[in-house]
């Protein structure tokens, strides 16, 4: 029997499905987390909050496959995580369909104007003509990483009439490669990032970027907030250097009622809300649970299995 530490929100619906050989401990707080941690062989140890998780996973000395529904990995120890040989497994592209809806809708609710039809609807005006006249149709994106969620963005743009390009780790089917995109900002009305936070990724749009993209155009970050340079990006909406932006997260979390982010009529803010598991993704994840579980035991890949060298 292999000890497994699960989430006792996710017992009604998985334990009528876990395999014979697998002995489940259902922790309820992070408490009962780290208390059952020290016999985990596999866990499943995803908190909002990451201090007692990583307690779990310092004091879970037998482990040796970690799940996580989470896409983002960056707040685990990778290299403990590896030097100990235990597998990782996350939630990439469980949620891609959700983040990359919330990313179009707001680049929609950008260029239609719909925060100033909002206000004249509750102050019961009748607006004679549209805040905006920009459109979708005939503009051009560049994605900035294009895994599960820059691939929904894409195909969901290209419906809308968006010329999409790529921009990936690695050159090659029509993607630019690294040293490549960033030649080409000036071409592009929206630069949409869904790629990785790691520490090659770090301020990866800094104050040249933003100089060298088009005035009119906008940053659309859907990634992690480290990849922006923060106030290279307030600095570069004051002086409205760029068109606008649309951030999904920021730094700090939440943002202060104060932050200078706020006020910029032009930055939309969806507050780290596109990722928030609906039912579809929890079972989704569920459902990824169950398949790794045959897939651990067969010494097979995982779904969603991590690189720890790479960061995702």
């Amino acid at each position: 029997m292999t000890v497994t530490l699960l989430p006792a929100h996710a017992r009604a619906a998985l334990e009528p499905q876990l395999p014979e050989w697998i002995d489940a401990r259902w922790w309820r707080d992070g408490a009962e987390l780290v208390a059952l941690s020290p016999e985990a062989q596999i866990g499943w140890f995803d908190m909002h909050e990451k201090a007692q998780p990583l307690e779990a996973i310092r004091l879970a000395t037998g482990l040796k496959w970690l799940s996580s529904a989470f896409a983002g990995v960056d707040w685990l120890p990778l290299a403990e995580l590896q030097a100990r040989g235990v597998r990782l497994s996350n939630g990439s592209g469980l949620a891609a369909g959700q983040v990359a809806e919330f990313a179009v809708m707001a680049m929609l609710a950008h260029a239609r104007g719909l925060r100033q039809i909002f206000r004249a609807m509750e102050r019961g005006q009748w607006l004679p003509v549209p805040p905006s006249g920009r459109e979708l149709a005939g503009s051009r994106a560049l994605i900035v990483g294009f895994g599960a969620i820059g691939q929904n963005v894409a195909r969901m743009l290209c419906g809308f009439g968006v010329e999409c390009t790529a921009a990936r780790s690695r050159a090659g089917e029509g993607a630019l490669g690294p040293g490549e995109w960033q030649a080409r900002l000036g071409e592009f009305d929206w630069v949409v990032l869904t790629l990785p936070g790691i520490a090659a990724t770090t301020h990866l749009i800094g104050a040249g970027e933003l100089a060298a993209m088009k005035r009119d155009a906008v940053l659309v970050n859907f990634a992690r907030a480290t990849i922006v340079d923060q106030a290279a990006l307030i600095a570069a909406l004051a002086s409205e250097r760029i068109g606008g932006a649309i951030l999904d997260l920021a730094d700090p979390e939440p943002l202060p009622p104060d932050h200078p982010l706020w006020q910029f009529e032009n930055c939309h803010i969806t507050m780290h809300l596109s990722g928030i598991p609906t039912p579809a993704t929890r079972q989704r994840g569920l459902d990824r649970f169950l398949a790794n579980c045959e897939h651990w035991r067969a010494g097979e890949a995982l779904e969603g299995e991590v690189d720890p060298a790479r960061g995702y």
